[in-house]
């Protein structure tokens, strides 16, 4: 019995993995060091403030960036070490059974609905941005995003049929979401970019 050629998006799944989770877990390692030295020393400035619109240290002293009682960046330190780890193993050959796929679908989907919210906090709320914190966004988006579509080419979706018809363009969709979020950003900050 011969099986199918795995397409180029589960052939990419374990790369965009650890490559995804890596990136999100060096911003949120470094997020973390700059917040405890935030704490630690009030007045010290963050390496990532460039200017008043690129600066962390304007976004870690919000609310929004202790949403659950805690610093965000530990939430990340925790999630992108576990996509790390899966990509990894994927990538030794291991098959996880579909609760596996099921969990960890609905944990990208719940880091993406985390950052959508957290870009609009940005932009709207709290009126800068963070470096770091645009690196988790990519990572985030791009990972949930690959395994969504793997999930769907395995057919542990529901109604994968359109998926599956946007699997053949998967890094356009992912081109009109950085356009998109580009271009929110451009627009928002449009006066300070001009002068």
């Amino acid at each position: 019995m011969t099986t199918a050629p795995a397409s180029i998006v589960t052939r990419s799944l374990p790369y965009v993995l650890v490559t995804g989770g890596g990136l999100g877990l060096l911003a949120a390692f470094l997020l973390t060091v700059e917040r405890l030295r935030l704490a630690a020393d009030a007045g010290y400035l963050p390496t990532c403030n460039l200017n008043p619109i690129i600066s962390c240290g304007s976004v870690m002293k919000t609310e929004q960036a202790s949403l659950f009682g805690f610093p965000n960046p530990l939430i990340g330190l925790a999630a992108f070490a576990v996509l790390v780890t899966v990509g990894a193993a994927l990538l030794a050959g291991a098959r996880f059974h579909a609760w596996f796929w099921y969990g960890l679908q609905a944990g990208v989907v719940a880091g993406a609905v985390f950052v959508h919210w957290l870009i609009f906090q940005s932009l709207y709320r709290i009126g800068a941005l963070c470096p770091y914190c645009m690196l988790v966004w990519v990572a985030t988006v791009v990972v949930c995003w690959y395994v969504t579509l793997a999930n769907a080419e395995a057919g542990r979706l529901p109604r994968s049929g359109v998926l599956l018809r946007l699997a053949r363009y998967h890094t356009v969709v992912l081109v009109l979401w950085t356009v998109a979020v580009g271009g929110l950003i451009l627009q928002r900050f449009w006066s300070y970019w001009i002068m």
